[in-house]
């Protein structure tokens, strides 16, 4: 099988991103960023999806972590679609059949590598405090951000359902969730000849 590996840079006025990935590794990760909590949430992705991932960013942090943060979503999302190629073989589909437990929280992902990005999250039980994780103000509206970032960099439509009171653990079943659900959705399947659709192309 041909290796799906990628070196992707993005570099803008405000951001210098590079990227290393691995769609087949085991899920080592080395990962900075400058925003400690997005730190945290790509290594839980990594490891729990077996991506290998370096990713190394320097943005304006004197600003504030908006740049940063959706540019990491950018370039990260970019290294998958330039991975992932002309997608044929792969099972394009991703979901977590069984939720992602975090203390009290609890996350759901489907997904599908259709080309046409998209973006669905939903809260099903009480809504969750919008306190601010770390001293950078890391909240859901930026793990938001951050995701709309990757899914239209990478072509992804994604389902998000959640619940739980403390963010923290909320973000944290929301990305480990999303971990598995794409490293299935990225898996090769033997029994799937072409592109995985019946116009025969995504």
């Amino acid at each position: 099988m041909k290796k799906r590996s990628v070196k992707h840079k993005r570099k803008t006025t405000e951001t210098d991103i590079t990227v290393e990935l691995n769609l087949d590794g085991t899920g080592k990760f080395r990962v900075y960023t400058g925003i400690g909590f997005l730190d945290h949430m790509l290594s839980l992705f990594a490891r729990h999806g077996c991506f290998d991932l370096k990713l190394i960013a320097k943005g304006d942090l004197e600003v504030d972590i908006h740049h940063t943060n959706e540019d990491v979503g950018i370039a990260l999302g970019e290294a998958f679609s330039k991975a992932i190629g002309n997608k044929k073989g792969i099972r394009r589909f991703g979901s977590t059949d069984v939720a992602v437990p975090m203390e009290e929280a609890l996350a759901r992902i489907a997904l599908d590598i259709s080309g046409r990005p998209s973006l669905y999250i939903r809260c099903t039980g009480k809504a969750v405090p919008p306190t601010l994780l770390d001293r950078q103000g890391y909240n859901l509206s930026s793990a938001k951000q951050f995701l709309e970032a990757f899914v239209r960099n990478a072509g992804i439509n994604l389902h998000i359902e959640y619940r739980g009171e403390d963010l923290h653990h909320v973000l944290e079943a929301i990305f480990k969730a999303f971990g598995r659900a794409l490293c299935d959705a990225t898996r090769i399947d033997p029994r799937v000849k072409g592109v995985p659709s019946t116009k025969g192309r995504l």
